[in-house]
């Protein structure tokens, strides 16, 4: 199968890998519920974000989120993550704490078949249950009217599949597997394809692409990326994704910038990509 290409490289990186909880680039900075200046601390969105980082492992869920979160002043945007084949989270900490350093709660499933999407979705019920616990740490600091859904190859499909959920607010699919269905996603999505990816080709990516013309969508294939160049150090991909789930979760016009109107950051970026295409909806 398709998928079993991903074994034996997926489970010689997890060896390599630990599953400690790093920290961001420095302590939490301050803000309102509505809105923090942390948002906005750093126009290079590759680079580590303004919030130390902490890890949770659970039996179903692993959960990436800023270190302070209890003593937060504002509420903080939710991620759902899907793993690739035979892949867990520890084998895409290095993203997954990059986004926790830039103020979102991460919550990643911990399946290594995560295709149906009903461990992301349960990340979703985990952090509903802990908001609302006067006990936990996460009380009244998770925003969950704002969610966003991605994940790796099979984990890219699952997301598609999350995206039906009306919770979620946008999707990131990184190089997604076939098995999920467009259709059914009512929320922009940005689709990231690689341009040397042998396993994921990009042509698989555009499909998807070309069938999402009910959303406003995004096409962006990363310029040398195989589909392993996520795994470990995230490289091109954290700046991108970042920026995607600042603009639609976080409401950060700059990022914004990046995909949307004339001046389009992404479209212009040859360095970074080897083809970018928006759709009608994207492009007005």
């Amino acid at each position: 199968m398709l998928w079993r290409k991903l074994l034996v490289p997926l489970a010689s990186l997890m060896l390599l890998l630990t599953a400690s909880a790093g920290a961001g680039a420095a302590a939490a900075s301050t803000g309102s519920l509505a809105g923090s200046s942390a948002e906005a601390a750093a126009a290079d969105y590759g680079a580590p974000g303004p919030y130390a980082t902490a890890v949770e492992v659970g039996a179903v869920t692993t959960l990436y989120y800023p270190r302070d979160i209890a003593t937060s002043d504002r509420r903080h945007p939710v991620i759902v993550w899907g793993n690739g084949t035979f892949a867990f989270p520890v084998v895409y900490r290095e993203l997954l704490l990059h986004w926790a350093s830039q103020g979102f709660i991460v919550a990643a499933a911990n399946t290594p078949q995560s295709n149906l999407g009903i461990s992301m979705r349960a990340g979703i019920d985990l952090l509903t249950r802990r908001n609302a616990d006067q006990a936990s740490p996460f009380h009244d600091r998770v925003d969950l009217e704002h969610i966003g859904a991605s994940g790796h190859s099979q984990g890219g499909a699952a997301a598609i599949v999350v995206g039906a959920d009306p919770r979620i607010d946008t999707i990131l699919p990184i190089q997604p597997g076939p098995l999920a269905d467009i259709d059914n996603v009512h929320v922009p999505a940005l689709l990231l394809a690689g341009q040397k990816d042998s396993i994921v080709f990009p042509f698989l990516v555009k499909a998807f692409y070309n069938d999402a013309d009910h959303i406003p969508a995004i096409y962006g294939e990363l310029r040398g990326a195989d589909h392993l160049t996520v795994v470990g150090d995230p490289g091109p991909f954290a700046a991108p994704t970042t920026a995607w789930f600042k603009a639609h979760l976080m409401g950060d016009q700059t990022a914004r910038a990046q995909f949307f109107g004339a001046d389009c950051g992404i479209c212009t970026d040859s360095g970074t990509w080897s083809d970018v295409r928006r759709n009608g909806l994207a492009s007005q």
